[in-house]
């Protein structure tokens, strides 16, 4: 199984940010731990502080992996066209956010993603991505 992993914009900052809501570890060497739990697995994985780069990566994966895992951090609530190109592709996409967004400011409360991803996962740190990862392995959305 091929899974795309998308992160968006400051998420390059992991570990450094504001670590008592995202954590102390970089995503880099998460995802290597992710890497050794799933060896079935083979991971692409791509960050971006650019809306537009995001969107080509979500076309571009389209079709070619069997799932997405989309963490579009402050686009999230801000980028219609991230919707829209969520909306537009065949792939399944779990939406991911490290933090529990509910519990912070008014605007992190709606998500242009939400309505086209297959399920949305909040809250759980790093921790998010590997459930994502289990639902695609275990019922393919």
């Amino acid at each position: 199984m091929r899974i795309a992993i998308l992160n968006g914009p400051n998420l390059n900052l992991l570990g450094k940010r504001e670590p008592h809501i995202y954590g102390t570890m970089d995503f880099e060497a998460f995802l290597e731990t992710l890497k050794k739990q799933y060896p079935e697995v083979e991971f692409e994985y791509r960050q971006s502080n650019s809306e537009g780069e995001m969107i080509n990566n979500l076309q571009t994966w389209n079709g070619k992996v069997d799932g997405i895992i989309l963490n579009g951090a402050a686009f999230t609530h801000t980028s219609i066209a991230l919707g829209d190109a969520v909306a537009a592709i065949h792939t399944p996409v779990v939406e991911v956010h490290i933090s529990n967004v509910y519990k912070r400011e008014n605007f992190r409360k709606s998500s242009y993603v939400s309505a086209h991803a297959s399920g949305v996962i909040v809250g759980f740190g790093l921790r998010g991505y590997e459930l994502a990862v289990q639902c695609l392995l275990e019922q393919p959305i």
